[in-house]
């Protein structure tokens, strides 16, 4: 219930009833009692003061003795500035910056978690729409664990004025998707864009029905990537699927926004500053900007993001590389004091993108939502990075209109994902693990003949590793190799335990084998069954045959385009 409703609400902004509770550091809605407060007595005619040290011609006026109350009746709050309420100006300063917890932080995201005390929260939590994606994603949110949210635009043509953009009967594709991951440490996050037009492989997908029954749906096999939403019922539990399966990350959660989206969210913070280097007049989606910087929002914001045809080579490509130069703009004014420290902006926001949104039922409870607002604020702009799955044109086609995944590049940014390493340089210790990961690749390499590994199944497909004994063996050179059965426990990715005097035969073994740093565990050696000393090499889910390289390179920042919120930057 609002300021009105409780027959407080006259003149009265509600931004200024935001108060600390520090009892628990958070900010809650403080509504005074509707009942009128209790009349102060008349103080009575001041007597002369005789005491010693009073001074001469001066009268002191007695203490008044508190007005009794009725039995039942809470105490009268203290008048502003005594001690147990914050002085009335100092209160209203500090409840207007703490309105919304996420101002500054990831566009379509963070903005739909904001909220300053849990009965403001229930409201924009009855605003957002969910989705029961089963296990696609995870049971519940950790704030202390790295974790990754796929954000997905569709081009679903619902809501006013959207009905001449184009398929006005679209079910909704995956138009716009970019995987967000924020870092164990929140000193850093990644989004990485995932193009529309890319080459996939959809798995079968369980998802659940209005009536609470559960249809799979049969998977595609080389189909583009925007089919995994929409496309004879799949949800977006099926996309998440479909990024696991192509990049071996697996998304978290999901935030799902439409047309509406762009339009309300801009128009809620005044319009969002955009750079072109050229003049545009696009006939296609209506939009007109003089060269240099403007500033757009509502209908404008939209034609930006969907405008191909002026940019770049007029591919989807350029295309995403102009919306992640909107998202960085848009990141930028939310942590821009304009509007930090206004509470009518930051509350048209708040309800704009929660309208705007449908969640996965996990991260749709109101503690959820908080909890993940407060962690994504921690990131700082200058260390979002954005960048693009690395791609190649599909090999297939005569006319280029596909993209298939650069197995050459692509293997490195998913791992550096996974592994929790930044695009940007953070925190020393993070630098300084990077470097060691990296720096296990180099130096001097052993001689084939002398690396001496036993090979454990760990996850790979069954015979794994009596295939790539067999390779090392007859291909590799490393004769010093044993079959050593099934490992204790599954693992996601191939790795490789060795002892410090066995350094050059690792490096050796991962240019052979293609490993990554990350992949290379100094530890200990075992005795193999002669009783010589052994590396250990287990080969995971990743493990795609043998004789296949995994591809993935070192730690050092990969050769993609990338980009980061802090910067401006011109489409062109």
């Amino acid at each position: 219930m609002d300021a009105q409703g409780r027959g407080r609400g006259d003149d009265i902004d509600p931004a200024d009833q935001w108060v600390l509770n520090p009892n628990t550091g958070e900010y809650e809605l403080r509504l005074g009692p509707s009942a009128p407060q209790s009349s102060v007595p008349r103080p009575r005619k001041p007597a002369a003061d005789t005491g010693a040290g009073a001074p001469v011609g001066r009268t002191k006026t007695p203490e008044i003795p508190p007005q009794r109350r009725r039995r039942g009746v809470p105490p009268e709050e203290p008048p502003p500035g005594r001690r147990g309420r914050r002085p009335a100006k100092q209160q209203k300063s500090k409840a207007k910056k703490a309105v919304l917890w996420t101002g500054g932080t990831m566009a379509f995201v963070l903005i739909a978690l904001a909220g300053g005390g849990y009965v403001y929260l229930k409201h924009l939590e009855g605003n957002v729409s969910t989705t029961d994606v089963g296990d696609a994603g995870a049971s519940s949110f950790s704030k202390d664990e790295a974790f990754n949210i796929l954000i997905i635009g569709t081009d679903k043509r619902t809501g006013e004025g959207n009905e001449s953009y184009g398929d006005t009967g679209s079910v909704g594709h995956a138009d716009t998707t970019i995987l967000l991951h924020v870092s164990k440490d929140r000193s850093n996050a990644t989004a990485l864009s995932i193009p529309r037009d890319l080459i996939v492989d959809i798995p079968d997908c369980p998802t659940k029905q209005e009536d609470g029954t559960e249809k799979t749906i049969a998977g595609l096999e080389g189909a583009r990537f925007n089919r995994s939403l929409g496309e004879n019922g799949r949800d977006p539990g099926c996309t998440m699927r479909t990024v696991k399966a192509a990049t071996g990350i697996s998304p978290d959660h999901f935030m799902m926004a439409d047309f509406n989206a762009v339009k309300t969210l801009t128009t809620a913070v005044d319009g969002v500053e955009v750079c072109v280097e050229n003049a545009v007049n696009d006939k296609q989606s209506k939009l007109v900007l003089p060269a240099g910087e403007s500033t757009v929002e509502g209908e404008q914001a939209l034609a930006f993001l969907r405008t191909r045809k002026s940019f770049g080579n007029s591919g989807d490509l350029d295309r995403i590389k102009v919306q992640q130069q909107f998202l960085g703009s848009l990141m930028r004014k939310m942590a821009s004091g304009d509007t930090l420290t206004n509470p009518a902006k930051l509350l048209k926001l708040a309800e704009a993108a929660t309208k705007a949104l449908t969640v996965d039922s996990a991260i749709g409870k109101v503690g959820t939502l908080k909890d993940i607002g407060l962690e994504l604020k921690k990131v700082p702009t200058k260390n979002i990075t954005f960048t693009t799955i690395p791609v190649s044109d599909n090999p297939t086609e005569k006319i280029k209109a596909t993209v298939v995944i650069d197995k050459s590049r692509a293997p490195q940014v998913f791992d550096m994902i996974q592994n929790d390493i930044s695009f940007t340089e953070v925190k020393a210790e993070q630098k300084k693990e990077a470097a060691a990961v990296a720096a296990r690749l180099k130096g001097t390499k052993s001689d084939a003949s002398e690396v001496r590994v036993r090979i454990l199944n760990g996850g790979a497909a069954a015979g794994s590793a009596q295939a790539e004994l067999a390779y090392l063996q007859t291909e590799a050179g490393v004769s010093k190799s044993e079959n050593a059965g099934n490992a204790e426990a599954t693992l996601a990715k191939t790795t490789l335990e060795y002892a410090p005097d066995q350094a050059d035969q690792a490096r050796r073994l991962a240019d052979i084998m293609g490993l990554s740093g990350s992949a290379m565990k100094p530890g200990k050696s075992v005795d193999n069954s002669q009783g010589l000393p052994t590396m250990t090499l287990t080969l995971g889910k990743d493990f795609k045959g043998a004789g296949v390289k995994l591809n993935s390179a070192s730690a050092a920042t990969p050769d993609v385009e990338k980009s980061t919120a802090d910067k401006v930057q011109c489409a062109s």
